[in-house]
């Protein structure tokens, strides 16, 4: 089995926790880094000093392979270059553990910034518009 963390649309209570109904929930978990709104859904960059919230599931091959394609990952036809999935170390239970993350690939500058680390707190999660505030090229997160 393969450990993922989720961090978005796929956690409890998102739009699309629906695909992960036949995942072994893990655990709620955290890692270090920047949350973005790109629109109805955030992207992860592993790089900033924040604490982003999200969970941890056990997923078979072909879930994986799933989550893969709803990412955009995979064939060439499909591939959007929004994410990879990468190893990442996440704390699972107050431990550090590698597990696998979609990280975002377009960068911070121009995406308003999830400060809070927890996209289930963000209007856009739930289809609401959220204040503007959005990284200048140069900023660190």
């Amino acid at each position: 089995m393969n450990r993922v963390f989720v961090y978005g649309a796929l956690r409890r209570g998102a739009l699309h926790a629906w695909r992960m109904e036949t995942a072994e929930f893990l655990g709620e978990a955290s890692v270090t880094g920047t949350m973005v709104a790109v629109d109805w859904y955030p992207g992860l960059v592993l790089e900033g000093e924040n604490t982003i919230r999200g969970e941890v599931y056990a997923v078979s091959e072909h879930l994986l392979a799933s989550l893969d394609s709803f990412e955009g990952i995979g064939e060439e036809a499909n591939h959007t270059g929004e994410y990879e999935r990468v190893e990442a170390e996440v704390t699972l239970s107050g431990e550090a553990e590698k597990v696998w993350v979609y990280e975002w690939q377009k960068g911070v500058e121009g995406y308003q910034e999830v400060v809070s680390g927890d996209w289930l707190s963000e209007p856009a999660a739930r289809g609401r518009k959220r204040p503007q505030r959005t990284l200048a090229e140069g900023e660190n997160p």
